[in-house]
């Protein structure tokens, strides 16, 4: 396991309001020298916590305003095959609109976060995609109102 000090917990921090930050921002916000910071973030790569950056898109901008949130039961016995929760999902992460996958434990099998053009794209993908692969047995449908 790899052990973080504050000042790491710090960097991580601020790479996550934004990744985008020279290590100069960084270096000036957190208070440690440039070469520091750089070092540090190699270190945390290398040892795999930190795994890759991404961005955060605004969807409405790309045409895709509907958010949701769909929980998934799995039926594990399909036609007499047995069925991994895995399998259903790494089906369901390939679907135009899927953002997100992940496997739970609990009342849900599985949650995906997905984006929509609008009610009836969010409607197709739950009911002529989603309900479509084996396994998927309940899907219950959540549209996000507002992100905080």
């Amino acid at each position: 396991m790899f052990k973080l000090d504050e000042k790491d917990r710090e960097i991580i921090n601020e790479m996550i309001r934004n990744s985008r930050q020279t290590v100069g921002q960084l270096s000036r916000k957190i208070g440690l020298p440039p070469t520091t910071i750089h070092n540090r973030i190699k270190k945390m790569e290398k040892n795999g916590l930190i795994l890759n950056y991404t961005v955060n898109l605004d969807y409405k901008k790309l045409g895709r305003p509907i958010l949701a949130y769909i929980g998934i039961g799995v039926n594990y016995n399909v036609e007499g095959k047995k069925v991994s929760q895995k399998d259903v999902a790494i089906q369901i992460k390939k679907l135009d609109g899927v953002r997100e996958v992940t496997i739970l434990a609990g009342g849900m099998d599985i949650i995906v976060k997905a984006l929509a053009v609008d009610v009836e794209d969010l409607n197709n993908l739950v009911t002529e995609k989603l309900r479509n692969i084996d396994g998927v047995d309940k899907t219950q449908t959540m549209i996000a109102l507002q992100q905080v």
